[in-house]
Parts: C-alpha cells; sequence; structure tokens
C-alpha cells in the first residue's frame, strides 16, 4: 500500500482506519482472522467477501476476511487501491 501514497493509520477503538483524506479501509482483529472493510463507490461481487452492505447513495463497504498472508492478493490490492483513490 505503500505505493499508492500516503497512508495514515487512525486507530479507533476495536479497529484501525486506513486514510488518505478520508478512511478507505478498516482493520480489525477477529479470534481466527483479520476483517479488512473496503469501502467503494459500487457494489462489488466476490466469493470473497464475507459481508456487503451498502452505507449511502454512492458508498459500499465489503468485508473479507483474512487467515493467511497469501490471501493479499493481486485483486484485494485492486480493490485497496480503488478505495484509496476513492478516498482522494
Amino acid at each position: 500500500m505503500k505505493k499508492f501514497g500516503r497512508v495514515i493509520e487512525d486507530p479507533k477503538k476495536t479497529s484501525i482506519h486506513l486514510v488518505n483524506k478520508t478512511a478507505f479501509a478498516g482493520v480489525a482483529t477477529r479470534n481466527k482472522a483479520i476483517v479488512l472493510t473496503i469501502k467503494s463507490d459500487r457494489e462489488l461481487s466476490s466469493p470473497r467477501f464475507h459481508k456487503s452492505e451498502q452505507t449511502s447513495a454512492r458508498r459500499f463497504h465489503h468485508e473479507v476476511k483474512l487467515t493467511s498472508i497469501a490471501e493479499v492478493d493481486a485483486e484485494l490490492l485492486d480493490w485497496l487501491k480503488a478505495a484509496y483513490e476513492l478516498s482522494s
């Protein structure tokens, strides 16, 4: 993600928000996984999404449960980059 540009880690009570100008992703820990929430301006479809919800007229949040570093792949990084650019 350092290739995207400036990313600020903003710790919250139960998670860490990843921020450019606004939050574009969130990271929360669970017993057996890390939950990564990615912001989008459209509905995305993937079997990797544990949960997706429309949060406003033009915003969606998509949750991915990560249990291995190997799950951080090109597809996931593409989603994060799009979210980062959305928050610019």
